[in-house]
């Protein structure tokens, strides 16, 4: 499921910017992978990718990891045999902005080769 959200430039908030309401953040999670992602009490997205073993998990992973610090905004991880699992949300809003989703819409296109 490519997502034309993962082309979209991965932009830092500032501190004046408010976490985003549902109203917006609905249309940016339509344009995830939806078996992959939820948002959690408006304040969070939260993911798990599923993998056939533990390298594959582990390798995504790392690719992931490389993003963030290209983009620096860096999720949270839980990495188990098959299960890579994602807690992102901008930490300097405490909530959701464009760029958290921008970034799930870049891991659901890395997960694209594992699949």
């Amino acid at each position: 499921m490519a997502s034309e959200l993962a082309d979209e430039p991965c932009e830092a908030c500032t501190s004046e910017d408010e976490p985003l309401p549902e109203s917006e953040y609905e249309e940016y999670l339509a344009e995830l992978d939806t078996e992959v992602w939820d948002v959690i009490n408006g304040h969070h997205l939260e993911g798990t990718y599923e993998f056939e073993d533990f390298r594959d998990a582990l390798e995504f992973t790392y690719e992931v990891g490389e993003l963030a610090e290209e983009e620096w905004h860096h999720p949270d991880f839980h990495l188990q045999w098959g299960e890579v699992q994602i807690e992102m949300w901008t930490h300097k809003i405490d909530g959701l902005h464009k760029a958290d989703f921008v970034m799930a819409a870049r891991m659901d296109r890395i997960h694209e080769d594992y699949s």
